[in-house]
Order: C-alpha cells, then structure tokens, then sequence
C-alpha cells in the first residue's frame, strides 16, 4: 500500500473521508501494522476466554468474516474495498459459532491528520469522562451517538460478559449465519489494485467472497430457464440463476447478465418453530371435490356484446330456452367467453338464436333484438392435475381447473340473490345500505375466492364493504355532491364552470333512467357547456330549444333551465336531458375518491371487531349453503361450513435500545406498543439552524409558545437542537405560500447558512400541504415539518413526542435499533454487510385515465442498524406496475454509455454511507398481484443485476426477492382470551406458515401489529427468489423485528418499513407531478422512449427520510 492511501476501519465514521482527499491520504501503511501488533497484544494479554461450554470466543473477531477497510486513494478519487485478514495464529481461535464484532480492548480507533490515536465513544458508561481527555473533546453521547455513516458497537471485553451477550440469542433464535469459516491469513496489499473498467469507477475490482466459497466462481449472471414440471419435495429451493461448475478464484471477464426469460418461484425451505403456540381460525373454508372432469366450452356472441350484464342475461335465456332441450346440463358462465359443465354436452359446436329486449343509447324505442350465441368445446380439465398440484407432485398451478370451480361457485350465487360488482357480491339482506355523504352510499358485501392451500383447495369468504351512487335524481345528487341545500337558490342561480366540471368527472360515464318516455336508460358521455335555455337541436327541419321541447311534448315546465344539461348519445346527433328529468340507475359502482368525510362515514360504518366479523362470515357461509346447492353439487364441490383452525406461533417482540443517558435504555414492547416517555433517542441528531414559518390564523405568541414547548422537547429527547431560531418567526397568508418559502430560503443564503429544518405552521385548509412540501423539497432544498394549527394551539405532550421523532430522522438521527443488531445478534443482517430495500407503485386513483404512476424506492443505510432509509421516486406511464427506473443505459453526447437508475444510485449511496460495499440484498417489493409475480421477478431481478454489474465486474450479490401484500382476503380470530389484544383481536407477532399457506411455495401470514379498531389484516409474505437460503424462522424473525423500527410511532406497524417508507416516498411524489400536471393531458404516454421526469428532489433532501 503506498504512503499516499488512506484506510478506515469498519467502526469509522465516513465523515473523516467524505472531507476530502486530501486528509484521507494522509496515514501510511504503517496503521495496518498498528492493528496487527494490537491484535497480538490482545491475544497475549488473555483477551481470548472460554465459556462453561468449553467453546472459544474470539474478543476482537468481527461478525464480518473478514476486516474490510475502505481506502480512498488521492490520486484516483475512488473507493477500494480491500480485504485485509488476521494473523495465521488467530485463525485457530476463530472458528466460532457466534461471530463478535471487532471490540478492541478499550474503545474504537479512528486516524486522524497526525496519525495519532483518538479514543471516544465508549460504551460503557464508567469510561465515558476518560474519552475526551485522551483524545480530544468527544461529541458523542454513548454508544447511540455515532455518525450514521459508520458503525462503532465496541464494547470493551473486560465488560461484556460472554453469557449476557449470548443469553437472549438462545432464547431467541438459534441461526448459523450463512457463511461459517476461519479467516484467512492477514495481507497487506503492496499497491492499490489498478485493474478497473469505467462501470467499477466506484467500486473495487476484488470482489469479497466468504471463505468457504473461495474457489468458487462469483454468483453467476442470470440466465435463460425454462419450468420444470418434474415433480419436487417440499424443502427444496429452486432459484432463478443457472448452477456454475466451481472453477478457480482466478475468472474470465464477465458479460454483462441475461435476461431471464422463465423464473421459478422459491420453494418452501421448512416450517418455523419459534414462539409460543396458539390456536386460531381462519376465514378460510375447505373444499372437497368428486372425481370428475370440468369440461370448457368457448362462447361468442354475434352481434359482439361488450355488457357484460347484458352477456350474462344472454345466457340465462339460452339455458331456460334450451336447456332441457339441447344442454341436458346447467352450465357456469364466467360473463365472458367461457361457459363450464360436469360433463360433456351433446354436441362438439354449435349455435343458438336468442330475441331480447336490449337497452338502446336513447335514439330508438326499446325493442327485441336477435343475437347468434355459437357454443363450441374447447378443454376437459382433469382434476387429477389439481390433486397431484396439491400433493406437491408437479410444480405448475393448475389455474385452469381452479378458475372452473371457481366460476362454478360464483356463478351459483350471481343466479340467485346477489348482485355481482367486480369479484363481490351484494346479498340484500347484508346489512343496510347506508349514506356516506354528497350523495354516495355504502353497500355490505361479501368476496369469496378459491385458494390452493396445504390442506387442499380452501374457499375464502370475507366481508366487503364498497361505495355506490345513491340512487336518486341527478339534481338531488347534484346538490349533495357540490354541499348546495337551498333547492329554491339553485333554480336561481346558474352553476359555475368550476361546479360544472365537478359534476361532469363525477357523472361521467354512469347511466341514468329518465322520468318520461318509458323510463328508458341512458350513460352519460358530458355535460353541457350552455345553460339548458340556450340548448337547441333540429326536429323536422325546424330548430327548437330543449325547453319548448319539454313543454310541447312531455308538458315538463323545467324548473332547472338556467343549468346546463347532460349529454348522452354520439357526438353527431347528441340526445339532451335535464338533470331534473333523470335518476341515477341503482347499483353503479363510485370509483371516485372519497373525501374525509365520507372517510370517516365508511369507517365507522365497516369498522367490525373480530367477534363481530367472524360471525358476519359464518352468516355468509349459512346462506350460500353450498351443501344443498345443487347446481354446486352437480359439479362434485362440497364446501365444509366451518372455519379452518391453525395451529399458530405469537414471535417475541424484539428490543429495543435507546441512548444510555435515557433513564431507560432497553425497552421490550409489550402488545406491539412501548412507552418512550423516559428514553432518549439512540442518536439525536444536531440542528443548529432552523426557522419557523406561520401560515395559519394563529397569534404570534401561540406560535412562540408552540416553538418554545417543541425545542424544549428536542433537546428532553437527546437532540441537540438550537434553542433559539435564525431568523424570528415569521407569519404569512396561505396565498402568498410560494413568494415567503422563496424569501425564507434567500435570508438564510444572504446570512451564509445552511437551512436544517423549517417548521411550518399548516392554514386551516389542507389543499396546500402538497404546495408547501414541493416547494421545499424539489425548489429549494429545504427538510420541512408540517404542524396542524390545532395541535399547535394545544401543545400536547404526546403530539409533541411525535414529532420530535419525525424531526429527529429528517435531520439525520436515528430514534432506536433493535438491541440485537448493535451486539451482532442477527445473522441475517450482522454477518455480511447487508442492504434492505423496500418498493412500490402508486397509481392514479381509479377512474382517472390519465396521469403517471409513481415508483419509489428506498435502501437501509446504516449496516448492521438498518432504520435508516434513502428514497428515490420516478414517475411512469399510467397504471405501469413494473418498476420501470431500477436501471437504465443512456447516451450521452460527451461520456458515451451511461448507467443510472434507483438500484445503482442507491448501493453507490450504501457505499458512500457505510464505507463498505453490500453483499446481500433483501428485496421487498409492495402492491404486486399474483398475476404479476412472475413479471415483476423477471423484470426486477434483471434490473437488480445489471445495475450490481454495472458497479463492478463480477458484483452480483445474493438476492432474496418478497412479495408484501395487504390487499388480501385472509383473516385470523383468536379462540380464546389468552390470544388476543385489547381490541379483540390475535396477538402482535402471530404467525403461520401451515394449513391455509401455499401447498410447496415459500410464503407465510404475519400479523405484527396491535388492533386498534376493527380486525387486523395479516400481511402477507411471498418469497419469489430466496438466493441467500434463509430458513423459515429466520425470515420470519426478521420482518417481525423490522416492524418494530417504523420511524413515525412507538408502536410496531403492520408490514415492513422499507415497503412503508416506499409508500410514504410514492404518495409525496405525486404532490411533484400537479405542478406540471398540464403535460400529462390528452392521455398518458405508453411507449419505451417517452420517459415521465419528476422535478428532481434536492441532494441536501434527499440525503435523508424527508418522507417521514
């Protein structure tokens, strides 16, 4: 190594490098001797013990098989990941079960210009005063106040005993880490490497690979598949990457991946142990099948029908005309193209005439009309298949046969009492259909699914509840939508283009039933521009207004003449009707957003304890009675009318820590909750500049009382936070958002400062904290914490404890970590350096049409703590689900070829952050259907892995791929008391990866939340690649731990943080896209190269959790 390298240790904060070269070069080769002769030191010293066990336990070993020092060097600029190992003599002392972390004998080291040693942030607490006078004044508070950017868990041996440190991991979890071997001799490299390729411009060249594993060939690129369908045992793992002979350390230069073409989920590895059992039910109910085909038939209809009410009347008159005539069988219609039977009809193909009354768009009386529906064999389905699936005898899905039983079943109940709206049924006697408020009501429903589980084929029935239009005149609708009592005002007054426009994206598209002329139906295309006494058309060449039209004809004096009319019919010969002349048809969907009131009303409404919502279901299951069905029994289905009981796991919370000045520095949750009332935070951040801006009708002294109460709090909870503001706090109108924020940023300029954090006072109207975080975040750079003014008037402890929370890791902090990752305690994260993702695509709300869907991406920063997330967000086209911007190549003009997206820029940032390169990926990925798995990993992990490749020859670490999902129909009840919350609900930590979970795929249900009000959703986990081999209770250990590290709240959340932050990051991001919404008009663009830019976020905002 030559003199001009400068090397880290792992414990180093990167902010002594990130300040440049220059006094990164200044420490010789010399150090690495240094830490060698220390080393040495120690082992004479006895700083090697032995438990009662007999086992040796290495002090200074580290959980990281092998001591990685970053090394900048002055004269390229980049960051060399070099590997330096122990002496040969160590390597007898170190095959341990339970790696440590380096703890060197008294406290960490770091380098500083004149190469003499600095010692500070000890761990224990009699140590702490003898810091700073060994080596300058230390600024840290403990343990908990590390830079984030490096890792320091020394603790000295002399006071960490080998049983308190290995205690809670036996009752805990017993995991060997993926990678177990002596490390290999210490070397010191003689010079820099020099051999690199412009894509590892930021990367080294030499690629850290475990020890065991040395001579074999890095991970393999992904390559072409295709699907077995040999039948496999459960416990095999079947991954997306071909297997490579070993070959020896010394390779080839590498292409860049392939494209996968065909990915194979993973298999289930075993089932978890931990944790205390209980018994709990599922909405799940079984279903046993006779021995007998399903056979497919294929159904058109000519002239093409589109109505999908209108194809299932079809084929109601088709049975009732020819069923015993021609069928001799009662089919099941899936309202498209395809029809089922138990068994073969009379005939191979053939066609049938049907007269029915259709529906007309307005411009002709309601009349019968002739319809050809051709019936032609398509498949027989064996459902042998399915039992050999369901054995776990053959890896592909049967979707054909379950798709058949599942039209069967909800075929039964569309032909009987319900009304069908999507994949729900809507019994009349579900309870009342109740307003919500401006004219939409809430309709009880039921969803009822067919699941492939271990115990066979299940049927899933869960309560649903859905907003429809209310049925009533246009005009009443229209006066609740636009809040209008006074009827006698609105027959006055015309209605405003902005109220027009309201009502024209509310009523578009839905049918409406006039009160003359034979209560014919009509789906309204528009509203009109002009005033319903300005409309005129021709009627026997003659022109005549809609007014006189309404008078001569149907003696109708309109009441309503001043506002305009709807529209309906083709733009050539439209068709005018009053709003006073027609009703809402009943039973249409509203796909609108509700607003907070509406909200609040369905809430209330479809809120249902556990006890309340299992009993709703057995009542479902009561009256499908599918038992005595006999169109089901025609067809060989018997569904059990009893829940499925599952032996389930509750998991330990994990602890917590907090500072060490904190009058409590470890908490255990209890219930998925703690009380952080007397802890301080693990490492409070400093904010030295702030400022405060009012743009509510708050008095001036609220505000500063306010302000005096939240630093007073900051500082209660460990930040080190100015007490006093920059600048005074200044007051301004919601109009004048824009032109104030752009002030407050130019003061703080023309005084030289760098603006921390900017507290704003909210206006009483919520439309403008969209405006406020746009402008802050992609305009100016500045982090913000929004405050209600309410909140603000009252100064409540508990409100103000939240906040400090938000503040503390949009500043840099970071509020606690799991105690188990600071003393090495998780394999899964501790062992290797280990980077968590988390992904998500939020889409336009349904109904609109236009506009971008938002990808976000967030990535752990903080190895081994992992609470610490960087976001990214991009937009693209309209409802895209797959992650679009994870990598791309681009030209340009001056440097060629060029590799971005969020996947690169994000290890390059874990790099940056934590001096060390990642070598496992955990990768979640949210809001993805079953439809789309195999897409979204083909997809995906191709991205991963040309963006790991572009960094560095060679650098595809292994990745394990989950699925989140939130969007399900499962749901687990407690038995007993002693397996439920307050709220009546299972248990935080409930687990189960048996009975109702995939027969030989890798998936389980996690509740790792409390109730609050109503019945907890389980999320639920789907392991689509698993290339690191976790075990079963393994993963489940740690996605429970990891919802215990959510940023916002002292209570554990429902599915994991990364996936939560990337939902938080998503939703901002669409507050960027209104600006420029105006772009996004006339339809989404749909092809490769019409890319959605967001404005770009500020590096200073970006650096941190702006979207807690």
């Amino acid at each position: 190594m030559s003199g001009r390298e400068r090397r880290y240790e792992i414990g180093e904060s990167p902010s002594s490098f990130e300040r440049g070269p220059q006094r990164a070069a200044e420490t010789s080769a010399g150090a690495a001797a240094r830490r060698y002769d220390r080393y040495e030191h120690q082992r004479a010293a006895g700083a090697f013990t032995r438990d009662g066990g007999g086992r040796s336990y290495d002090r200074v070993e580290q959980r990281f098989p092998v001591d990685a020092s970053l090394a900048v060097t002055e004269s390229s600029g980049r960051f060399d990941l070099l590997d330096h190992h122990p002496p040969p003599e160590a390597s007898s002392n170190s095959r341990i079960g339970r790696r440590r972390y380096d703890r060197e004998s008294s406290a960490q080291t770091s380098y500083g210009r004149s190469g003499g040693r600095r010692h500070d942030r000890y761990d224990h607490p009699s140590l702490a005063e003898s810091s700073s006078s060994q080596g300058g004044r230390a600024r840290g508070r403990g343990v908990g106040q590390r830079p984030l950017g490096g890792y320091s868990p020394t603790l000295p041996s002399e006071f960490t005993p080998v049983d308190s440190i290995t205690h809670d991991l036996e009752e805990r979890l017993t995991l060997q880490p993926p990678f177990q071997a002596s490390r290999p001799p210490f070397s010191i490299p003689s010079q820099p490497s020099t051999s690199r390729t412009p894509a590892a411009a930021h990367f080294s060249s030499t690629v850290y690979i475990p020890p065991q594993r040395r001579n074999q060939a890095p991970r393999p690129p992904l390559t072409l598949l295709t699907r077995s369908t040999a039948s496999g045992t459960q416990g095999e793992s079947t991954q997306v990457h071909d297997p490579t002979p070993e070959v020896n350390a010394t390779k080839e230069p590498q292409m860049s991946p392939a494209s996968l073409q065909v990915a194979t989920f993973a298999r289930r590895p075993g089932y978890g142990t931990l944790g205390k059992r209980c018994r709990i039910t599922a909405n799940h109910f079984r279903v046993e099948l006779a021995d007998r085909n399903i056979h497919h038939y294929h159904v058109s209809i000519t002239p093409e029908v589109t109505s999908r009410v209108l194809s299932r009347s079809l084929i109601k008159e088709l049975v009732h005309l020819y069923g015993q005539s021609h069928l001799y069988r009662n089919p099941a219609y899936d309202g498209r193209r395809g029809i089922y039977t138990a068994g073969p009809l009379p005939f191979t193909s053939k066609e049938f005439m049907i007269k029915l009354e259709e529906g007309n768009d307005g411009t002709h009386e309601r009349k019968k009309k002739e319809f050809i529906v051709k019936i032609r064999f398509a498949t027989s389905t064996d459902i042998h298949n399915l039992r050999e699936f369901l054995l776990s005898r053959r890896s592909n899905v049967p979707y054909e046969i379950i798709h058949a039983l599942d039209v069967v079943l909800k075929d039964s109940l569309s032909n009987n009492r319900c009304t069908l709206s999507g994949k729900t049924f809507f019994p009349l006697g579900l309870g009342a259909r109740s307003e919500i408020g401006n004219g939409v009501q809430c309709w009880n429903g039921f969803y009822q699914s067919l699941r492939p589980t271990q115990m066979g084929l299940s049927l899933n029935i869960d309560v649903s509840s859905k907003s429809f239009y209310e049925p009533i005149p246009v005009i009443e609708f229209a006066a609740k939508f636009l809040n209008l009592e006074d009827p006698s005002i609105m027959a006055r007054m015309p209605l405003s283009n902005d109220d027009r426009l309201k009502l024209k994206k509310v009523l578009k598209g839905i049918k409406v039933e006039v009160t003359h002329g034979g209560q014919r139906r009509y789906k309204i295309f528009d509203i009109t521009e002009q005033p319903t006494t300005q409309l005129r058309f021709t009627e026997d060449g003659q022109q005549k207004s809609v007014v006189q039209y309404f008078r001569e004809k149907y003696n109708i004096v309109l009441r309503y003449a001043s506002w305009p009319s709807l529209r309906s019919g083709k733009d050539s010969r439209p068709i005018y009707l009053p709003m006073e002349t027609c009703t809402i048809v009943a039973g249409q969907r509203y796909a609108k957003k509700l607003n907070e009131r509406q909200v609040a009303s369905m809430l209330r409404m479809t809120c249902q304890r556990p006890w309340r919502r299992q009993e709703i279901i057995h009542q479902i299951a009561d009256q499908d009675d599918y038992i005595r069905n006999n169109f089901v029994k025609e067809f060989g289905v018997n569904v059990s009318v009893d829940m499925t009981a599952i032996d389930a796991r509750v998991l330990l919370p994990p602890a917590l820590k907090y500072h060490d000045s904190g009058r409590e520095k470890t908490i255990r949750p209890r219930i998925g909750q703690w009380n952080a009332q007397h802890t301080k935070l693990y490492h409070g951040a400093v904010v030295e500049c702030w400022m405060c801006v009012n743009f509510s009708n708050l008095k001036q002294e609220v505000v500063f009382n306010f302000c005096r109460h939240l630093v007073d709090m900051c500082c209660r909870k460990g930040m080190d936070f100015a007490r006093n503001p920059l600048f005074p706090i200044q007051s301004s109108p919601p109009e004048q958002i824009e032109a104030k924020l752009s002030d407050v940023h130019h003061q703080c300029r023309v005084e030289g400062k760098q603006l921390q954090m900017l507290i704003i006072i909210l206006p009483e109207v919520n439309a403008y904290y969209g405006k406020i975080k746009r402008i802050c975040e992609t305009e100016l750079g500045i982090v913000s914490q929004c405050c209600q003014p309410r909140h603000a008037r009252t100064c409540n402890r508990i409100y103000l404890e939240n906040i400090v929370l938000k503040i503390n890791v949009k500043a840099g902090g970071q509020n606690a970590i799991l105690e188990d990752t600071l003393y090495g305690r998780r394999p899964l994260l501790t062992d290797i350096p280990t980077i968590i993702f988390g992904a998500d695509v939020t889409h336009p709300q349904s109904g609109e049409d236009q506009g971008p869907s938002i990808a976000a991406v967030v990535a752990s920063m903080d190895w081994p703590t992992v609470v610490t997330y960087r976001g990214l967000v991009s937009a693209q086209p309209h409802r895209s689900e797959i992650i679009e911007d994870l990598f791309r190549v681009k030209e340009d003009p001056k440097r060629g070829v060029v590799h971005a997206g969020m996947i690169r820029e994000l290890l390059l940032a874990f790099k940056s952050s934590t001096g060390l390169k990642p070598l496992r990926i955990i990768f979640f990925r949210d809001g993805v259907s079953e439809g789309m798995f195999e897409m979204v990993l083909l997809k995906e992990m191709d991205a991963i892995r040309k963006a790991c490749a572009s960094l560095e020859e060679g650098y595809l670490p292994p990745v394990t791929f989950i699925v989140v999902q939130k969007r399900h129909n499962t749901r687990l009840f407690p038995t007993n008391e002693d397996h439920m919350d307050k709220s009546g609900n299972i248990l935080p930590g409930t687990v189960v990866d048996t009975v109702i979970c995939h027969p030989s795929e890798y998936d389980f249900y996690l509740c790792s939340h409390a109730g609050i009000h109503g019945t907890s959703r389980p999320a639920h986990y789907r392991v689509l690649l698993d290339e690191n081999k976790f075990s079963a209770d393994a993963l489940q250990m740690l996605a429970n731990d990891l919802c215990y590290t959510y940023a916002r709240c002292t209570r554990s959340v429902s599915i994991v943080p990364p996936v939560y932050y990337a939902h938080l990051a998503a939703f901002r991001a669409k507050f960027y896209v209104e600006r420029s919404g105006a772009q996004y008009e006339g339809g989404s663009s749909t092809g490769p190269d019409d890319r959605i830019e967001l404005p770009e976020i500020d590096p200073t905002v970006k650096s941190v959790m702006f979207y807690c």
